[in-house]
Formats: C-alpha cells, sequence, structure tokens
C-alpha cells in the first residue's frame, strides 16, 4: 500500500467511520469520513478520493442510487468497494454490475478490508498504466548502453528522490515522456498514478478544464492536477500554454492548490510536476511569449534529452528491443537486420530520432519480405539518396584533381546528412570557415536544401 492515497469513507455509523479512519490512517491513508449521501457528494466535490468506501443504507439515501450517479457523471473513475451489514446476493450483484469493486459484509474483517483495498488500488493503477501504453504504444523501460544514457539514468535516479520540480528538454521524438515515466517509477511517488497531459494536442478553449478540472451543480470533472494527485504530472509542449493558463498555473504551484472552472472553494493539490519542450523555452521568455517567474519555477533540474544521433551506439539495441515489441503485440513476421544494415542506420542522422527509428523497423516488418534486412532495403524505406562509401569508389583510375572532388563530394554529403543539412554545424565539425565551404558545395554541385529535405525532420513531440 502507498503512504499519501486518499480513501472516502461514507458511513452512517459514527462508529464504523472512526474505527475505519483509524484503521486506514495506521496504514498510511490519508482519510476524509461522511455520514450521508449530502456528506459524500461535498466530500468528494472538495477532494478527490483515490478509493471510497461505501455503505447502502443511509438517512438521506442509498449508497447503490449514489454509486450509479457516479458512473454515470464520472465513470467510475476510482474504485469503488460497498460495505454493509444487510446485504444480499441480489444487492451484491447489483453493485458490481454498476461497476463496484467489491461487496463486503459487516461487520468487517481487518485483514480482508486491507487485502481487499489493495487488490482494488493495484486494479487501478493497472488499468491507468494499460490505457497509458495504448496512448503512447511505447516501451516504458529507458533502453540504452551508451555512456550518454547511461549517465542520464543515473542522474535521474538521484533527482527522484528529491520532490522537485523537472524540466525535460530534447528534440521531438527523442522520448521525453519515457524519461519522465522512469522519473516517476524510481521515486518514492511510484505507486501513486502518473498523469500525462499534451498541452499541445488539446483545443485551446479546453486547457483550462484538462488541467484545472470544473464543477457545474453536482457534477464535478477532475482536471489533471487532481488526478495526478499524490503522483507525477508530466505537461507536454508546456510553451503552448497561453501566457494567462501560465499565471494559473504557476499560482497552482507556489500554492500548492487550485480553483476548478466555476468551483466554489480552493483544492488542496501535491503533485510532482514535470515539464517537456522541444522549444528553447528561455528563447520564448526574451520574446514576451513566456513568464519568467513560472519559467524559473519549471526549470529547477533541468535534464536535455540527447538526440539519437547523439548515442548512435544504442541504436542496435534499439533496433533488437522493436523487432520483438512489433512481433509479439502485432503479430508482425520476425526479421533481422544484417550488420550493413545496421551500421547504415547508425551512421545516419536520424531526424525523428528514437520515434522515426520505431516507425522505420514496423515499417520494415510490414512491407517487407525475407528473414532479413539488407542496407539497400534500409536506404529504401528511409526515402533518403544513398550516400555511396569512400571506399566503394575509389577512383584509383581517375586523374587526382577528380579523384580528389569525388572524395570531397562524397565526404560532404555524408557530413551534411549527419548534420541535417546545417551548413554552419558542418563548417564547424570539419573545421572549415562558413563561406569557404559555400563556395566549395556550389564548386561540387551540392544543394544543402536538397540534404535537409531529403532526411526530414519529425515535428511532433514525444
Amino acid at each position: 500500500m502507498s503512504a499519501g492515497q486518499h480513501i472516502l469513507v461514507v458511513d452512517d455509523e459514527e462508529a464504523i467511520r472512526s474505527l475505519l479512519r483509524e484503521i486506514l490512517e495506521d496504514e498510511g491513508f490519508s482519510v476524509t469520513t461522511a455520514g450521508n449521501v449530502a456528506e459524500a457528494k461535498e466530500a468528494r466535490r472538495v477532494r478527490r478520493p483515490d478509493l471510497v468506501l461505501l455503505d447502502i443504507w443511509m438517512p438521506d439515501g442509498d449508497g447503490i442510487t449514489l454509486l450509479k450517479e457516479w458512473a454515470q457523471d464520472l465513470g467510475m473513475d476510482v474504485p469503488v468497494i460497498m460495505i454493509s451489514g444487510h446485504g444480499t446476493v441480489e444487492t451484491a450483484v447489483e453493485a458490481t454490475r454498476i461497476g463496484a469493486f467489491d461487496f463486503l459484509e459487516k461487520p468487517l474483517s481487518h485483514g480482508k478490508l486491507l487485502v481487499t483495498i489493495e487488490r482494488a488500488l493495484e486494479m487501478a493503477a493497472l488499468r491507468r498504466e494499460n490505457i497509458g501504453l495504448r496512448r503512447q504504444a511505447a516501451s516504458t523501460e529507458l533502453l540504452g548502453s551508451s555512456r550518454a544514457i547511461t549517465q542520464l539514468k543515473e542522474q535521474i535516479q538521484r533527482i527522484a528522490h528529491h520532490n522537485t520540480t523537472v524540466f525535460l528538454t530534447g528534440e521531438s521524438g527523442t522520448g521525453k515522456e519515457v524519461f519522465a515515466r522512469y522519473l516517476h517509477t524510481h521515486s518514492p511517488r511510484a505507486r501513486n498514478v502518473f498523469f500525462s497531459v499534451n498541452i499541445g494536442g488539446l483545443a485551446r478553449d479546453a486547457v483550462e478544464q484538462e488541467i484545472f478540472g470544473s464543477e457545474s451543480k453536482d457534477r464535478v470533472h477532475f482536471g489533471a492536477l487532481e488526478q495526478a494527485n499524490g503522483g507525477t504530472l508530466l505537461l507536454k509542449d508546456i510553451t503552448d500554454l497561453s501566457l494567462e493558463m501560465q499565471a494559473r498555473l504557476l499560482n497552482a504551484l507556489e500554492t500548492q492548490s487550485l480553483m476548478r472552472v466555476d468551483g466554489l472553494d480552493p483544492v488542496r493539490t501535491d503533485v510532482r510536476i514535470v515539464a517537456a519542450t522541444r522549444h528553447d523555452l528561455k528563447a520564448a521568455v526574451d520574446a514576451g511569449q513566456f513568464r519568467d517567474d513560472l519559467y524559473y519555477h519549471l526549470n529547477v533540474v533541468p535534464l536535455q534529452i540527447p538526440a539519437l544521433r547523439q548515442h548512435a551506439e544504442d541504436v542496435p539495441e534499439l533496433l533488437a528491443y522493436y523487432l520483438d515489441l512489433f512481433v509479439a503485440q502485432e503479430g508482425l513476421p520476425r526479421r533481422q537486420f544484417s550488420n550493413a544494415a545496421q551500421q547504415r542506420l547508425r551512421t545516419y542522422a536520424w531526424p525523428g530520432n528514437v520515434r522515426e527509428l520505431k516507425n522505420l523497423v514496423q515499417r520494415l516488418l510490414i512491407l517487407g519480405s525475407g528473414p532479413v534486412i539488407e542496407a539497400p532495403e534500409v536506404e529504401q524505406a528511409l526515402g533518403i539518396r544513398p550516400v555511396v562509401a569512400v571506399e566503394s569508389r575509389p577512383g584509383f583510375d581517375l586523374p587526382m584533381r577528380e579523384a580528389r572532388e569525388q572524395f570531397e563530394k562524397a565526404y560532404l554529403e555524408y557530413q551534411l546528412q549527419h548534420e541535417l543539412g546545417n551548413v554552419s554545424k558542418v563548417a564547424e565539425r570539419i573545421g572549415l570557415e562558413r563561406t569557404h565551404l559555400h563556395r566549395k558545395l556550389r564548386a561540387l554541385g551540392i544543394d544543402p536544401k536538397y540534404i535537409k529535405h531529403a532526411t526530414g525532420r519529425g515535428r511532433d513531440d514525444a
């Protein structure tokens, strides 16, 4: 069981409420109690529970009717365990049909109660994890044995034990959500919820409600900050927040409370924030597009996620992982990359990073045939003009000037492909003055724009 999780106890007998509070608080839970239906509705409005113990018979209504109402309005977003001293088989069947996790008869067995609560919370966590996996359709493991990834793992493991805000930056497709999940699973909050919101994927008028929640009469929509209570909240594409929403978020983080849209009272929160972006947030601050106070609040511990081309030695491990994944999950025919194909992919620039690699493996398994994936098939799937290795066309039978030009052309095409067509970076990489490099490219008939276009660049964040 996990300290910090919140349980709502609804029972009309004060002695039972007090006993359950004492038992559950001894186990590390926080507890709110309610003696009737009205108090239960109010308690749930004030603070979203992680689990509800719900009595059936109460002076102003019954638990079955309340269970139906919550199931219709909230879709049973938390497990409910029914308790009653006058239950029947029919009542128990009706409760579980509506969505109750289990039905316990009074007098309650201390041991059975705790075991049932633990199972209910584990089932809820598993359901959330399965939903998250379907949404991201990606690994929750942090793959890679390179020095860059190993050092980053060690850094995250150290940070995880401190309850500080973490700011992830990196190119599109580098897998920032995977790193955020790794942080969560190595933190004291690991048994609680990990929740992710892609701000860039929300309609502008829906952002406020999805983050802060809303109220309408007796109905409550719990936003991301409440759904992640006690756990970790990943805010992806943080730069897409409007200045107004930035101010609201900053206030919520500083006060550890929030006001729902049309809400009546502030709601206390206990959430670890991980913010992520592929953009230069400091530049957005300087341009007046992002609040500097929120920037400094989020940027307590910055982590730069490396591009795949910066740890290309991990490519074979990633290829093997995604091959196994698609064979197991989608029943695709097993194929293997030849050594030449793996080497070609290690030298590829990967503008779309790990996401591009994953998509490439899936495409090769779906469209290809034969047990082995060779380098030419990889070149075709990448949709780029192959860069011919120098050793395959040495030009020993050419005059020296022509052989030198041939080598320089192949060499510079390779460097441009590696740097995604960025002439300035190539000039720095090879130690040549930028204007001199431009003249050389023109003389050799190399168009950097073609190289950049041929390699492509992913735009979605992850």
